[in-house]
């Protein structure tokens, strides 16, 4: 009798120990919310590069990581609620976040917990990293890292483009630019900085047009466009309802050069949209379109088969970032257990500081180098600047099958490389 007890007790203690020789890691994603568009594909990007991160390394100095996914519906306060019950019993190490409402409501959290937090947000206000700008409402976020240029940043590349395009059109006088999208956190992020910076510019700045962050019937928008006479217009929404404005200003019969955001435009976007997505320009992080080869490409398609063993699923831009996003995150745990060293949420940060021009290994020619340290997280400040080209009908034909036809393509356009100015940070 005692002697199964006592094996009782060792399998009542054995049982803690192995679940404690798992790394915590939160993933707070969109797949059925106003964003669920692109928060599908970069959120499955993370959930396969972390799965194959456990798979063929084993996780991080020989722990799987145990990965904690919730779609929080990008609704901010499901969000702060899954945090603090991750923080209350799981006690995370890191968190891949998403949205910008919630991981703005979440840095002070994150920074009193010491829990680096790797958003799809890229909001310039979390990139103050040592709190030394002194701009209003924006406050320290030492813990707050994202992958790629922020939203004002890339904005402020695409308007020193369209500067340059106008000239080259032969435009007469002062180009007029507005702003478009959601009265959102996300979409007004880089409102005042691209406003101030299109003045800077010699633009003629028109008043914002709002539309919502779900699909519906923008026509409205688009005749006060065409009375406007805007000829540069940034959406700052996703794609979904980006694609409504697209449609209903070729209805319309609007002239204006679009410029999306980060998250406004896409493959899945363009054969939604059809031609009338042809011609927006928007950012992209990574070094590659996916269907272009490089080394690290490779690597992706060993990821993509994680969740999708035959390889026939067509991977779109967000899904090369969200392992991009991933496996920075990894690296820096790599750092945390050098040496035997503990995986803390402190050592994880200070692992984002150890490398310059960082590119994860085995991603080569796939993620941007990243450069963070402890006064700025401005990871790069490199625009690369990409075109929607659709040249026939896209309502036939996957979206793989459109792109391997040239039916669709994303044609490169220009890289700006932004000064790192000081007095930009954090906005």
């Amino acid at each position: 009798m005692k002697a199964a007890l006592a094996l009782a007790a060792t399998v009542a203690l054995a049982t803690p120990a192995l679940a404690q020789q798992r790394i915590p890691v939160g993933h707070l994603m969109d797949n059925s919310g106003a964003t669920s568009d692109v928060g599908v594909p970069y959120g499955q990007g993370v959930a396969d590069t972390l799965a194959w991160v456990n798979q063929t390394r084993q996780g991080v100095a020989g722990r799987p990581l145990n990965v904690l996914g919730f779609d929080y519906g990008y609704q901010a306060p499901r969000a702060v609620s899954q945090y603090q019950a991750w923080t209350g019993r799981e006690r995370v190490v890191a968190i891949q976040g998403w949205g910008t409402a919630d991981t703005e409501a979440l840095v002070r959290f994150v920074n009193r917990d010491r829990i680096p937090f790797i958003s799809g947000s890229y909001s310039a206000a979390l990139t103050d990293a040592g709190g030394k700008s002194g701009r209003a409402g924006v406050e320290a976020s030492p813990y707050n890292f994202f992958f790629g240029p922020s939203y004002s940043d890339a904005l402020r590349g695409m308007l020193r483009w369209a500067a340059d395009d106008w000239k080259a059109r032969g435009g007469q006088g002062r180009p007029k630019y507005v702003h478009m999208g959601g009265n959102h956190p996300y979409p007004n992020s880089p409102k005042e900085a691209g406003e101030a910076m299109a003045r800077d510019l010699g633009f003629e700045v028109l008043p914002a047009i709002q539309f919502a962050l779900t699909p519906g019937d923008y026509t409205s928008q688009c005749l006060t466009l065409k009375q406007q006479g805007a000829n540069y217009a940034y959406l700052g929404n996703t794609a979904g309802s980006n694609i409504s404005v697209l449609r209903a200003c070729q209805t319309a019969g609007v002239q204006v050069q679009f410029m999306g955001n980060v998250w406004g435009m896409d493959e899945n976007a363009m054969k939604a949209a059809g031609a009338a997505a042809n011609g927006v320009v928007f950012p992209v992080r990574t070094q590659v379109v996916t269907g272009q080869d490089a080394p690290g490409m490779e690597t992706i398609r060993a990821i993509s088969r994680i969740s999708d063993p035959a390889g026939t699923v067509y991977r779109p831009v967000h899904y090369l970032a969200g392992a991009c996003a991933a496996m920075l995150m990894v690296e820096a745990m790599d750092t945390a257990a050098a040496n035997g060293g503990q995986v803390t949420g402190e050592r994880i940060q200070r692992g984002f500081y150890e490398r310059t021009n960082w590119v994860p290994k085995g991603f080569e020619g796939v993620c941007t180098p990243s450069t963070f340290t402890p006064e700025d997280h401005r990871g790069t400040m490199r625009v690369a600047i990409y075109r929607a080209v659709v040249s026939g009908d896209t309502s036939q034909g996957s979206v793989a099958e459109l792109m391997r036809a040239g039916t669709m393509r994303l044609e490169p356009v220009t890289t700006v490389e932004l000064e790192r100015k000081r007095e930009l940070l954090g906005w």
